[in-house]
Protein backbone atom coordinates (compact mmCIF):
# COMPACT_ATOMS: atom_id res chain seq x y z
CA UNK A 1 0.00 0.00 0.00
CA UNK A 2 0.97 3.59 -0.45
CA UNK A 3 0.78 6.01 2.51
CA UNK A 4 -2.24 7.76 1.00
CA UNK A 5 -4.12 4.43 0.97
CA UNK A 6 -3.13 3.67 4.56
CA UNK A 7 -4.45 7.08 5.64
CA UNK A 8 -7.72 6.45 3.82
CA UNK A 9 -8.36 2.99 5.33
CA UNK A 10 -7.06 3.69 8.86
CA UNK A 11 -8.21 7.24 9.56
CA UNK A 12 -7.25 8.74 12.95
CA UNK A 13 -5.22 5.68 14.00
CA UNK A 14 -1.66 4.69 14.89
CA UNK A 15 -0.47 2.06 12.44
CA UNK A 16 2.37 -0.42 12.70
CA UNK A 17 3.71 -0.94 9.19
CA UNK A 18 6.43 -2.95 7.53
CA UNK A 19 8.29 -1.37 4.63
CA UNK A 20 8.12 -3.64 1.58
CA UNK A 21 9.83 -1.34 -0.90
CA UNK A 22 12.08 1.46 0.34
CA UNK A 23 15.27 3.30 -0.46
CA UNK A 24 17.62 5.79 1.13
CA UNK A 25 18.13 9.24 -0.39
CA UNK A 26 20.68 11.23 1.56
CA UNK A 27 19.73 10.68 5.19
CA UNK A 28 16.04 10.11 4.49
CA UNK A 29 14.43 6.68 4.18
CA UNK A 30 11.76 6.76 1.46
CA UNK A 31 9.06 4.13 1.94
CA UNK A 32 7.31 3.49 -1.36
CA UNK A 33 5.28 0.39 -0.46
CA UNK A 34 4.21 -0.79 2.97
CA UNK A 35 2.08 -3.41 4.62
CA UNK A 36 -0.07 -2.57 7.64
CA UNK A 37 0.51 -5.10 10.40
CA UNK A 38 -2.05 -3.63 12.80
CA UNK A 39 -3.75 -0.40 13.81
CA UNK A 40 -4.14 1.04 17.31
CA UNK A 41 -5.90 3.84 19.15
CA UNK A 42 -2.72 4.91 20.91
CA UNK A 43 1.01 4.68 20.40
CA UNK A 44 1.70 2.74 23.62
CA UNK A 45 -0.16 -0.33 22.36
CA UNK A 46 1.64 -0.03 19.02
CA UNK A 47 5.04 0.08 20.77
CA UNK A 48 4.31 -3.12 22.68
CA UNK A 49 3.62 -5.01 19.45
CA UNK A 50 6.59 -3.33 17.72
CA UNK A 51 8.99 -4.45 20.49
CA UNK A 52 7.70 -8.03 20.37
CA UNK A 53 8.03 -8.27 16.57
CA UNK A 54 11.44 -6.55 16.57
CA UNK A 55 12.75 -8.97 19.20
CA UNK A 56 11.62 -11.92 17.07
CA UNK A 57 13.21 -10.64 13.86
CA UNK A 58 15.42 -7.53 13.86
CA UNK A 59 15.84 -7.52 10.08
CA UNK A 60 12.23 -6.45 9.49
CA UNK A 61 11.84 -2.77 8.64
CA UNK A 62 9.03 -1.78 11.04
CA UNK A 63 7.65 1.70 11.71
CA UNK A 64 4.86 3.29 13.71
CA UNK A 65 3.06 6.28 12.19
CA UNK A 66 -0.13 8.19 12.93
CA UNK A 67 -2.47 8.65 10.00
CA UNK A 68 -3.05 12.32 10.89
CA UNK A 69 0.27 12.98 9.13
CA UNK A 70 -0.19 13.79 5.46
CA UNK A 71 3.36 12.67 4.71
CA UNK A 72 5.75 10.37 6.51
CA UNK A 73 9.40 11.17 6.97
CA UNK A 74 12.04 8.81 8.32
CA UNK A 75 15.51 10.23 8.99
CA UNK A 76 18.30 7.67 9.29
CA UNK A 77 20.77 8.17 12.11
CA UNK A 78 23.87 6.05 12.67
CA UNK A 79 23.76 3.79 15.71
CA UNK A 80 26.48 4.83 18.13
CA UNK A 81 25.81 2.12 20.67
CA UNK A 82 25.68 2.15 24.42
CA UNK A 83 28.71 3.09 26.48
CA UNK A 84 29.60 1.13 29.55
CA UNK A 85 31.71 2.24 32.45
CA UNK A 86 34.81 0.17 32.92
Amino acid sequence: MKWSEVRQYFSQRCVLVEALKSETKGKERIIEEMSVIDDFEDGNAAWKVYKKLHAENQSRELYIFHTNNEEIKVIEQPYIGVRRRV
